[in-house]
């Protein structure tokens, strides 16, 4: 208990001497026992950012949390101008270092194609040279080496195994799949062989294809003159192969001949930024970085994008970006300056620019999908959801109700659960209507969501212990103002919407205190969200078609004279249903407990003589 009373000691007299910093603009610098940096920031109003630190009940990410719990003493530098105050920022922190702040690792190195130096030689991916044949580059960027040795393999067909081929094997898989025109088979030259590998180098080395095509073309024709049809068509399947890659490659090529692209998906308080390079209208090279503490693009993309650029001396004239920030006028500015030149920072609405702004954030997802248990297409599916109902944060955890009752009987509500995109099912749970009876969704939805805080509070139930980023109520506005109150009083903030059905009985918007929201154009969410509603409803119904089952079955079973509410309940558990009491025997009626040969034959007779 000292050492709390130490840390809160310490934040009260941070508080007090971050209120006596001016409303200036300038730097702060966080620095921790031993003296280190650990965080350097920026601010327009020195006092107001400082002191957002050391509040009590401050808002902050686990990252923040922890930074400010190793904090012993800042010291801040007033500055003329939040540009200035930028600028330094920028410089401090290349200098520095520091732990708290975003740090893009750059670990690539350089990379290489080594064309191996066998008898058969073969194209592989090399990070050294080594004395092993010849190499091609160095190359900075991964991407482009890994890219371009697939491609080559794949449109020359050429071996990627440990094979020697002097003498004849049988091929393997590769050869059946057409991957590989198999020199192991004895029916491949060496001549014929290191021609294939000297035309892929070339290839590698000039890359323009539509001449390498045009000589192929020529050594087709040479090789149908002299009979050799067999060599023919492999140089006609080279010739497609080319022609295909040159199509993908369209794909990835932009109107702009040179820019960065940017895109996030976040999951809590993990984000994945992908990066995207364009290059003489060609996407060059592509990077996907993680970052922890951050759980809103506004936040990320002002220190991201300060680290990313803050040593990079080819800064391209046009950015795009997923989303706006804060200080993107700033940065704009500041890059400007670095580059000397024109530079924008783009948001795009439509067209080919919006296509490569998806495609970014796609490759963003896929990445962060592997931290967790989502795939690429729910971590979209949630980013999109985000997006679409301006929530501050991803949802990693969703909670959706529904009511089920027949004409007020038997009014139950069931309660789903997704985590990461995924159905969590061993924190769903189910409620009886108990504070009255009748037909009222409105009110059994308040009861409802009263209840569960009431669980949250009292922290039994794992299930109910951690509060949701994200409320879906299957309904409209009605359930939403009937829940809204609720959490009002327990002054609980959690976004909370309506799941609003079409004539089909598919989700056709998403209904909030603002209206309703189209969520059919936008097909990740679309899908998500349809999910969770048909999940919620088969969840809730099922539970109350269970109750109406065991309550009419009850009522025949109790109608037989002598068979009282305890006995039904001990044919029922043993037999499950009631064809099986009605087909059973007497002496299978009389294994049940408390059933003796009276009541076997008094139920035995009720079923004959009423013949149902």
């Amino acid at each position: 208990m000292k050492v709390l009373y130490l840390q809160n000691d310490k934040i009260t007299e941070l508080r007090k001497q971050a209120n006596r910093l001016p409303l200036s603009p300038g730097v702060y610098i966080m620095k921790n026992k031993e003296g280190e940096i650990i965080y350097v920031g920026k601010a327009k109003a020195l006092k107001n950012r400082v002191t957002s630190y050391f509040r009590s009940g401050n808002n902050h990410t686990e990252k923040v949390r922890q930074m400010v719990s190793n904090v012993d003493r800042f010291e801040h530098i007033i500055c003329d101008s939040e540009f200035e105050a930028l600028v330094l920022e920028c410089s401090l922190i290349k200098q520095n270092q520091p732990k708290y702040n975003i740090l893009l690792k750059d670990d690539k190195g350089y990379h290489y194609i080594n064309i191996t130096g066998e008898k058969w030689p073969k194209i592989r991916i090399a990070n050294k040279v080594e004395n092993n044949g010849k190499y091609i580059g160095p190359y900075y960027s991964s991407y482009v080496v890994k890219d371009t040795v697939d491609w080559v393999n794949k449109i020359y067909k050429l071996p990627d195994c440990t094979r020697s081929f002097d003498k004849p094997t049988k091929p393997c898989l590769n050869f059946h799949i057409g991957k590989c025109f198999a020199p192991c088979n004895g029916k491949i030259s060496l001549d014929n062989y290191t021609e294939t590998i000297n035309s892929a180098v070339d290839f590698i080395k000039n890359g323009d294809g539509n001449k390498i095509v045009s000589d192929l073309k020529l050594q087709m024709q040479n090789a149908s003159d002299r009979l050799d049809f067999e060599y023919a068509a492999k140089l006609r399947d080279r010739i497609n192969a080319i022609t295909k890659l040159s199509d993908k490659q369209k794909v990835v090529m932009c109107t702009y001949k040179e820019q960065d692209v940017f895109a996030s998906a976040f999951l809590g308080e993990t984000a994945c930024v992908s990066v995207l390079n364009f290059k003489n209208g060609r996407m060059t090279d592509k990077n996907h970085y993680f970052v922890e503490g951050i759980s809103a693009k506004e936040n990320l993309y002002d220190e991201f994008l300060r680290e990313y650029y803050v040593s990079k001396t080819d800064i391209p004239p046009r950015i795009l970006i997923d989303s706006n920030f804060e200080d993107m006028e700033l940065i704009t500015h500041w890059l400007k300056e670095k580059r000397q030149k024109k530079v924008e920072i783009i948001i795009p609405k439509s067209g080919e620019q919006l296509d490569i702004i998806k495609m970014c954030l796609n490759n963003a997802s896929d990445n962060l999908s592997l931290k967790t248990t989502s795939s690429g297409k729910e971590m979209s599916a949630l980013n999109e959801l985000s997006s679409l109902l301006g929530l501050q944060n991803v949802p990693k955890l969703i909670e959706s109700y529904d009511i089920s009752h027949t004409a007020g009987e038997e009014s139950v509500a069931g309660m789903v659960v997704f985590k990461d995109g995924l159905p969590l099912k061993k924190n769903y749970r189910r409620f009886k209507i108990k504070s009255f009876s009748g037909n009222d969704d409105y009110r059994s939805m308040a009861e409802i969501m009263e209840r569960r805080i009431s669980e949250y509070n009292k922290g039994d139930d794992e299930a109910f212990g951690v509060l949701p980023d994200l409320l879906l109520l299957d309904g409209g506005l009605g359930q939403i103002n009937a829940v809204l109150p609720v959490l009002e009083k327990y002054q609980i903030n959690i976004p909370v919407f309506g799941m609003v059905k079409d004539t089909k009985h598919k989700t056709r918007a998403i209904s909030s205190s603002g209206g309703d929201i189209s969520i059919k154009s936008t097909r990740s969410a679309f899908v998500l969200v349809n999910k969770i509603q048909e999940e919620v409803h088969r969840y809730a119904i099922s539970y109350h078609r269970n109750l109406r089952s065991k309550k009419m079955f009850d009522s025949i079973l109790t109608k037989i004279d002598g068979v009282g509410e305890k006995k039904a309940k001990a044919l029922m558990l043993h037999f499950k249903t009631i064809d099986n009491i009605k087909n059973a025997s007497l002496e299978e009626l009389m294994v049940v407990d408390g059933i003796s040969k009276v009541y076997a034959e008094r139920i035995y007779d009720y079923f004959k003589e009423n013949n149902c």
